[in-house]
Order: structure tokens, then sequence, then C-alpha cells
């Protein structure tokens, strides 16, 4: 073993013991909670108490001890996006107690803490492999790549045909809402971005093909004129990080990780330059702090006060649902929430969309445990295959999963598709060759 290897291996080691673990995730979860009330100072619906300081504590030091199930709980693809909706529900206890919107407070805290933990447990502990009928030679596997590369290529061309405008990130939104694809271009569009180009580019990398996997990188690039969003922007940053992480650290720590530091680093720097959000270390926060994580959690905030007032849609806001039933709301519910707070469009996750606003806070519980069976696929799809690679693979979807309902995941942004390469794959694409 090289010197630097076997320095990083000793390195992997200390950092992933049980116990170093245990410490980053209470750690994090402090973090989290601090952020939040940083983060109450710039935004308007996100409150803060300092009377409620000692509840806010409470309920969240208590909340805490679910993070310990992350220490015991091996990596899988559950895993990764378990950790994400952890910090998300977190983050809502916090601000729940401090809400000045009307609605049962304690029930949606108590509906919200017994749903995660009813998602976590086959998003965790369901890894039984599914027998694979299907198997690719490595071989047709490396074709099925290309075909990828193709297919992303063709999308790019294609899409940009409707919109391709090179503008700053804080102009976006002047744009934006002018954007109509037709609905081909707009699943392909999803797809590609969300699943196809991220899962070739660990491929790539992980079987030492830089050069494509940097023209993947490229690629994903593209698609920040084509659809204006900062997702669109930062996705190849983001693989690059949890590259990174991943060469250093074992799985589920990356995982960690990669939500806790950049989080520390906005904390950090906001608090120590004492900076305006349109400072450089204001923008870092409000991107990090702010939209990717404080958001997610506040939209289930809105969720509840919406739906505590306003007629459920028993999933009548899945689109193939919607011409079946008498629904409530004939626009998304992204476009309802925004003519009613003025916030912008506001997509949530499966927590407030299967749950509060399809079935009510009595239920959602049910309804977060179906939708951990249902992403616990992932983990039986992916088993048998290296943890860096799944994580890498599937690198974008916990923020899909963290800001658009579980059927648009699965369905727009092709987590089914997703699943389904991992359930193909040769076990031994990764195997060294001799």
């Amino acid at each position: 073993m090289s010197a630097p290897s076997g320095i990083i291996s000793d390195l992997r080691a200390r950092l992933d013991s049980r116990a170093a673990l245990t410490v980053l995730l209470l750690l994090h979860s402090a973090v989290t909670c601090i952020s939040l009330i940083k983060v109450a100072a710039f935004q308007s619906y996100i409150h803060f108490s300092s009377e409620r300081l000692w509840v806010a504590v409470a309920v969240a030091a208590a909340f805490s001890l679910v993070s310990l199930l992350f220490a015991a709980a091996r990596f899988s693809f559950g895993y990764f996006a378990g950790f994400y909706f952890y910090t998300m529900i977190l983050g809502f206890l916090w601000i729940d107690v401090s809400s000045e919107y009307s609605y049962q407070h304690l029930l949606a805290g108590l509906s919200a803490a017994v749903s995660l933990v009813l998602f976590l447990w086959p998003a965790l502990f369901v890894r039984a492999p599914l027998r694979q009928l299907v198997v690719l030679s490595n071989a047709r596997f490396e074709h099925l790549l290309t075909l990828i590369l193709v297919i992303s290529i063709v999308t790019i061309a294609v899409a940009s045909t409707y919109n391709f405008r090179l503008v700053a990130i804080a102009d976006i939104y002047d744009y934006r809402d002018a954007l109509a694809f037709p609905g081909a271009v707009r699943y392909l569009t999803g797809w590609v971005s969300s699943t196809l180009l991220p899962f070739a580019f660990a491929c790539y990398w992980l079987l030492g093909y830089r050069w494509r996997a940097a023209l993947v990188l490229v690629l994903l690039l593209l698609f920040y004129p084509i659809t204006l969003t900062k997702f669109a922007f930062f996705t190849p940053a983001w693989l690059i990080t949890l590259t990174v992480l991943s060469r250093v650290l074992e799985a589920r720590t990356s995982v960690v990780a990669s939500i806790f530091v950049p989080m520390l680093l906005g904390l950090v720097a906001i608090v120590l330059t004492g900076a305006t959000l349109a400072s450089i270390p204001g923008k870092y926060f409000d991107l990090v702090n702010i939209r990717m994580m404080a958001t997610a959690s506040s939209a289930l905030d809105i969720y509840n006060h919406f739906f505590a007032s306003h007629p459920l849609t028993w999933f009548c806001q899945i689109s193939v649902l919607k011409p079946l039933t008498q629904c409530p709301y004939q626009e998304p519910l992204a476009i309802v929430m925004q003519n009613t707070y003025g916030f912008g469009n506001l997509n949530a996750s499966l927590f407030a969309t299967e749950g509060v606003a399809s079935v009510g806070l009595a239920l959602a519980p049910l309804t977060a445990l179906a939708s951990g069976l249902v992403l616990a696929l992932g983990n039986r799809a992916s088993a048998g295959l290296p943890p860096r690679f799944v994580l890498m693979s599937a690198g974008v979807l916990p923020h899909v999963l963290l800001n658009v309902p579980l059927s648009v995941a699965m369905l727009t942004h092709g987590a089914t598709i997703l699943f389904l390469l991992w359930y193909v794959m040769p076990r031994s694409l990764f195997e060294p060759k001799t």
C-alpha cells in the first residue's frame, strides 16, 4: 500500500468509528438549530422566539436521539435520503415551536416526528437484495453508458431549441416563469439531469474514465441555460464534492459531512463577518443554509398552516389521478402556495405533500411508512454495489426529495430509472481487472 493510500485509510478508520460518527451526528443537529436562529434574522417566514428558546432546545435535544439510528445503520440509498429528511424534520420541529402560523402545533410536531421514524424503519433497515433476473454483461453495460451519453446530448440539443439563455443567477427569475417545454422534453430533462448523467459520472469516474466523467459534468452544466435553475448550475460542483468526500471518508460519514460541513461553513461565515445576504458570505449562506435546508423545513410549516383550514387533496395533486377525481385544486400545489403566501413557487417534500396535504396529520405517518418502503426498493436494487458508487450515482436525488413530492421524484426526476439501472448492473463491474 502506498503512503498516501495508507494515510487516507488510517484517517478514514479514525473518523468513521461509531463513536466519532455519533459525535458528528450530534454536532450536526446542534448546527442545524443554530443555523435556523440565524436564518430567522433574514427570512420573515421563519420565526424565532427567544422566550421559547428552551422549549425549542428541549424538543430538538429529544428528537436528536433519532439521529443515533444513523450511527447504528449500515449505508444504503435509504440512509442517504433518510439523513437529509432527518435534518429537514429537525428543522421543522425547531421552527414549529415559534411559528406564528395558526395550526395544531403539538399535533403537527408529533406527526412529523412519528412520520420520520416510520419512514426510517424501512429506509434504513430493509436491505435484502432483489433477485437479479436480468443482468447485463460488462461489455453491454458500457454500451448502455454510451447510450446514456447519446440520449443526454440529444435531450440537451432539443431542449435548447425551446430555451437557451446565458444569464446571471440573480436574473434567472426574470425569465424562468416563461419557460415552456413539451411533456416529453420535460420528462427527459428531469431524467437526464437528475438520474442518468449523475449515474454515468459515477460509473466513468470509478472505472477510471476521467475524460468521459469530465464530459458528463460539462453536459450537466449545459442544463443551466436551458432550465435556469440554481440546482442545474451547482450539480457538477456537488458531484465533485461527493466524489472528494467519499474518497477520504466512509460512505456514512460522507453523507453526514455533505450537509454538516457546508452548513457549518455558511454559519461561521455569516456570524464572523456580520454580512448581509447581498455579500459573498451572505450569498453562500443564502444558498446553503437557507435555500438548501431551511426552506425545505419551513415548507412543512406553511403546508401545515394551509391545510389546517383548506380541503385535503387525497392525492389528487398527482397528475395521473387528477382527471379521475373532483380535485379541490386545479393548479399544482406549488402554485397554490405561491398565490396564497407570495413566497414564490413552493414545492415540498413527501412529508408535506403525500403526508400533510394528502391525508392530514393523523394519517401522515402511514404515508411516510409507505414512502420508506418505496425508497427501500433502492436499497434492495443496489445491494452488492460499492457504497461509494451508490452515494455518487444517487448524489442528486436527496436534494430532489427534499423539494418535490415522492411521485414527482420517482417519475419526473427518474428515481425509478435509477433503481432499474442499479438492478441490472453487473456486480463484477468494479472488481479489479486481472
